[in-house]
């Protein structure tokens, strides 16, 4: 139940972030963004160095940099997905691939789940995808570069989940920590070299701060979640974030949401439900 109250939290973390990143990388180049973004969240986690403790093995810092790499794909590939929009149907997109890849992971290392786990699982896929349909009267069709954009995003964002969770348990917010310098650093090197190409326009320094800041909380969230729950549940359901961007893309950009997606928030719920049981 805790881990399942984490995984929860970090979806709804990620969500929060995804928005405010997606609306910042609107406003000037997309690297432009990650660079404030990616830096502030490593900000609050050594910050939390003292409260959590930080071990830093051979292990934690190898599965720390890996998923410090994935990290910087995922910002620059997410944030890219959703200032191209529509947000209401690329972040789903994005979850539903972000999902498979851990979940596939946790049953190959051989957890196993209850009844109630094994017809809440497929129920959150299913929400995910029904969060993501409503092509109706009106609705903003996403280009094929915006759905490439979207798979190679949530991708990324399974290998770093993925890492993140081969790290040490008791190594505290070490990978954290080392992630986040590797992908500030991998970022900045990006910038520096790409430079002529950023134009301009300077990034919205508030949205991206936060949208690195709800990132690291959800990192944080989803390590404490993994370390005490089943991969393949609390994956699942952090990537029920596109819930929180959608109703959130919704009320400030009046993006619709359609009938699929109410279905989808229904179904979340009771797979959550479900989850919680298993």
């Amino acid at each position: 139940m805790i881990a399942l109250l984490l995984a929860l939290g970090s979806s709804l973390a990620y969500g929060c972030a995804d928005f405010l990143g997606g609306l910042g990388a609107r406003k000037a180049h997309v690297l432009r963004t990650v660079m404030v973004a990616a830096p502030a969240s490593l900000a609050v986690e050594l910050l939390l160095w003292p409260v959590l403790g930080a071990s830093f093995g051979a292990a934690a810092v190898g599965w720390g940099a890996a998923s410090g790499v994935a990290s910087a794909a995922a910002f620059a590939l997410l944030y890219k997905t959703l200032a191209i929009g529509p947000m209401n149907v690329l972040s789903p997109v994005t979850a539903l691939v972000s999902a498979a890849l851990p979940v596939g992971v946790g049953l190959l290392q051989g957890e196993r789940l209850g009844p109630a786990g094994l017809l809440g699982l497929p129920l959150a896929l299913v929400a995910v995808v029904l969060v993501s349909a409503g092509h109706g009267a009106g609705a903003a069709r996403p280009s094929r570069t915006a759905l490439l954009l979207a798979f190679g995003a949530g991708a990324a964002i399974a290998l770093q989940l993925v890492f993140l969770h081969q790290a040490p348990a008791g190594s505290g917010v070490a990978p954290l920590i080392v992630g986040r310098a590797v992908s500030s650093a991998v970022t900045l090197g990006a910038a520096g070299l790409l430079h002529r190409r950023l134009g301009p326009q300077k990034p919205a320094y508030g949205l991206s701060a936060a949208a690195g800041v709800l990132d690291s909380l959800a990192n944080l969230l989803f390590l404490l979640a993994a370390r005490s729950g089943d991969l393949t549940v609390v994956a699942v359901v952090t990537a029920l974030y596109p819930a929180g961007t959608v109703l959130l893309a919704r009320c400030v950009l009046a993006e619709r949401i359609h009938r699929g997606q109410f279905a989808g928030l229904g179904a979340a719920a009771v797979a959550v439900g479900l989850l919680a049981l298993a």
